[in-house]
């Protein structure tokens, strides 16, 4: 064999999955490929204050800030034609999730999934990975399912789907997502299965437990050691502490929060302290030795489900978010506090990306 015949097949095999992340956030999804050895070379998110969080902690990655209803996918993809390997992403689809019977891809309010085909179809690449809701695939008696394999499968892709929960792939936190992954040809390539790696709350976050409601500051030193594995690993590679600031809670709710002892909740309140609220969990102190509810959006507050601290009257700050959704300290994340809960909130965890990306880089190694 010639030698520049061998050295093209060297380059070949150690070539790097190469990554297209579409309605990204900042990039949950994008980093868990990355921390399993792929390549993220652009990336699309709308939010001018999120895209530019994404853009800080992956310097390398094009970042395209803008809605992708108004993108010309053949002209701003052109450039890549040819050299992306996978297309990630999750479009929202609110159409299917609510009641009604127009829950299909046709519905108006599943349009952006057309923008995620679209660009998949233009691309062509070996492998993509959508990520939803998990009545995605069993809504309508798995009608929008149907659809999606139909689609897909008509422009040559076999497609696995199937619902993750993070919880047994080392995350902190029980968070169930709709994953559908397809390949190029008859061949279907599997989902991971559970690893039963479970990882409490604890020993996320039990190093970060001394702030009290409205201490804290965006940038601080460490002041105590890891004491888990999963705390070391969070740790590795950042010199100082991001992000990591407690809510100032009125006098009234620090008072009701001192009412509930350590692993109880709302059931302990007199009935005059009591509220309404459309969720579960509220004014309840999370479990230390289990793993967290679905992290939202609206975890600085103590009516918005069980978000308050295990041991402390607060509820958890962005970083304990973050290390929940398996984020290592070294991400960052930037803007208002709005913002920062909207990206932490929104997020794929880092580390259930990271365990479907290793078995599309695997099957991808195996072929070339």
């Amino acid at each position: 064999m010639e030698e520049n015949t061998e050295q093209k097949l060297l380059t070949r095999w150690m070539r790097m999955l190469r990554v297209v992340d579409l309605f990204a956030g900042v990039g949950g999804l994008s980093y868990g490929f990355m921390l399993a050895g792929a390549e993220i070379l652009v990336a699309n998110e709308k939010d001018e204050s999120i895209a530019q969080a994404y853009k800080k902690n992956h310097p390398n990655t094009e970042m395209i800030t803008a809605d992708i209803t108004k993108l010309d996918i053949p002209k701003i993809f052109n450039k890549y034609l040819g050299k992306i390997d996978i297309v990630i992403g999750g479009p929202p689809c609110q159409g299917f999730s609510q009641k009604g019977s127009r829950k299909t891809i046709n519905d108006p309010r599943n349009f952006l999934f057309k923008y995620y085909y679209e660009v998949v179809k233009y691309l062509k690449p070996k492998y993509f990975l959508m990520e939803n809701v998990p009545n995605l695939l069993t809504t309508e008696k798995g009608l929008f399912r149907k659809e999606i394999e139909k689609l897909f499968g008509d422009i040559g892709y076999s497609l696995d789907c199937d619902v993750l929960n993070a919880a047994f792939f080392g995350v902190p936190q029980v968070r169930r997502r709709a994953m559908i992954l397809g390949k190029q040809g008859n061949q279907i390539l599997r989902l991971p299965k559970a690893r039963n790696a479970m990882v409490t709350i604890d020993e996320a976050i039990s190093d970060l437990q001394y702030l009290e409601s409205g201490e804290g500051e965006e940038i601080s030193p460490y002041i105590t050691v890891p004491n888990s594995a999963y705390q070391k690993d969070m740790r590795k590679g950042a010199t100082e502490l991001h992000n990591h600031v407690a809510t100032r809670h009125s006098k009234e709710a620090i008072e009701k929060l001192k009412l509930i002892p350590v692993g109880m909740g709302k059931e302990v309140l007199p009935e005059e302290l009591l509220t309404k609220s459309i969720y579960s969990g509220t004014w309840s102190r999370m479990i230390a030795d289990e793993q967290s509810v679905t992290i939202t959006t609206r975890f600085d507050t103590p009516s918005s489900g069980r978000f308050t601290h295990p041991t402390l009257n607060r509820c958890i700050t962005v970083r304990e978010a973050a290390r929940i959704q398996s984020f290592p300290d070294r991400f960052i994340f930037y803007g208002n506090k709005s913002s920062q809960m909207k990206q932490v909130g929104n997020a794929v965890p880092p580390l259930l990306g990271k365990a479907v990306a290793e078995v599309i880089i695997k099957d991808f190694n195996r072929e070339l």
